[in-house]
């Protein structure tokens, strides 16, 4: 497969400086919240074994648009990992699990608990096979308590972690917002387990422990003052729309191309920048708004006298001036948008790679951006089994075992 192109000397000095050189990781599971944990460790220089079902592999490549059948979120989510085409449900594929665990630093899944358990494969087994092993365990409801066992997607833990009910507009059904945000932060918290966990057992006597995330809880993590507020003034925060509830002025305008922006001038000199720029100074000096309490019992005037500027202006000109007055501003980018943007470029964060069939196409730059150990792309995601033969071979079968674990359709 060929991707991107370094230069030999260029990529070498490159692979001393992977953050992550010498890690090992399993990842189990499918779609998004456990393989999204996993790609961010391979894009920093873990080597990530992918164990997939033999056949069909992860359903991830099979969502949304296809090239060549190929999906190319699977593409972009997969980069840099191995592909293991191993049957679970099998002894012998068990048994190769336990070798692999042997020899891993971190394992990350996101079956519903219980599933591990029931193929010999959970905490307990492979805490004694490697007691330095990180496992970290993602699922909708965490690992105990009443809803454990429910299976959970995304949009559940969007709705129980309390996103879903202040996302929208009030006088309709609450949205979505647009990604799989409770799966992706479910990762985010995963991959900061791991790390913490890893620094844990290299301080503390090399013993590993269980990263345990729910996905519900990780959408609740990032939901601010929702639930103090509810306790202590009994507030329930509801669908704003495109406001920002007790911040204000900072809402999404309507140019008069038909275009919108999305302006904060939320802060107190921000604000009486905004209000100059508007040639408002008589709203600048007032001191009705020379804080935010002030302007948020004004909001609404506040929004009015905004939009009434921007309903003028095409959004070329309201940016321009904006950002000559250091007011927050922006607009509403489309894919198109950031494909053709220049900051995106100059910060590395669209990367030109080939697929497998030679197409070229443009993919996510890797964040964070670390200085000295920068991550990096080696391959996109792989062929189903692509790397069989080489991971098995490292744990000793033969060719021989090889083909007749494929004949019985376990690789």
């Amino acid at each position: 497969m060929t991707i991107l192109t370094f230069d030999e000397k260029e990529e070498t000095a490159t692979m001393q400086r992977d953050a992550l050189a010498g890690m090992k990781v399993l990842e189990l599971g499918s779609l998004i919240a456990g393989p999204y944990a996993g790609s961010l460790l391979a894009q920093f220089g873990a080597e990530v074994i992918k164990i997939e079902p033999p056949g069909s592999g992860d359903p991830l490549r099979n969502w949304r648009r296809l090239h060549e059948g190929t999906s190319l979120w699977w593409y972009v989510q997969s980069r840099n990992k191995k592909s293991l085409a191993l049957d679970l449900k099998s002894e012998e594929g068990q048994e190769i699990v336990r070798c692999l665990a042997a020899e891993a630093d971190v394992l990350i899944e996101n079956f519903r608990p219980g599933t591990l358990e029931k193929w010999n494969l959970g905490w307990e087994e492979l805490s004694r096979v490697n007691p330095g092993l990180v496992m970290a365990r993602i699922s909708g409801y965490g690992q105990d308590g009443p809803a454990s066992s429910r299976p959970g997607f995304a949009a559940i833990a969007e709705c129980m972690g309390g996103l879903r009910h202040v996302t929208g507009y009030a006088d309709r059904a609450p949205v979505r917002v647009g990604v799989s945000l409770g799966d992706t932060l479910a990762s985010l918290y995963a991959t900061i387990g791991i790390m913490m966990a890893l620094r844990h057992r290299d301080q503390a006597g090399g013993t590993g422990q269980v990263v345990d995330v729910a996905l519900y809880e990780a959408v609740f993590a990032v939901m601010e003052s929702l639930v103090p507020e509810c306790d202590l003034f009994d507030q329930v925060r509801q669908r704003t729309g495109s406001a920002l509830p007790g911040i204000a002025p900072s809402n999404t305008y309507l140019c008069c191309d038909g275009s919108y922006v999305v302006i904060a001038g939320n802060g107190d000199a921000i604000f009486r920048r905004l209000m100059r720029a508007m040639e408002r100074g008589d709203l600048a000096a007032s001191p009705e708004f020379q804080d935010n309490a002030g302007r948020v019992r004004h909001a609404d005037m506040l929004d009015q006298v905004i939009a009434g500027w921007t309903g003028q202006r095409p959004l070329e000109e309201v940016l321009r001036v904006l950002e000559q007055a250091e007011v927050p501003v922006g607009r509403i980018y489309t894919a198109r948008d950031i494909l053709n943007d220049e900051h995106y470029r100059h910060r590395g964060m669209l990367m030109p790679a080939s697929l497998p069939d030679g197409t070229e196409v443009t993919f996510p730059g890797i964040v964070p951006k670390l200085s000295a150990t920068p991550g990096r792309v080696k391959w996109l995601g792989p062929r189903l089994g692509e790397h069989n033969a080489e991971i098995l071979a490292e744990l000793g079968l033969t060719a021989g075992q090889l083909d007749k674990l494929r004949s019985a359709g376990i690789v």
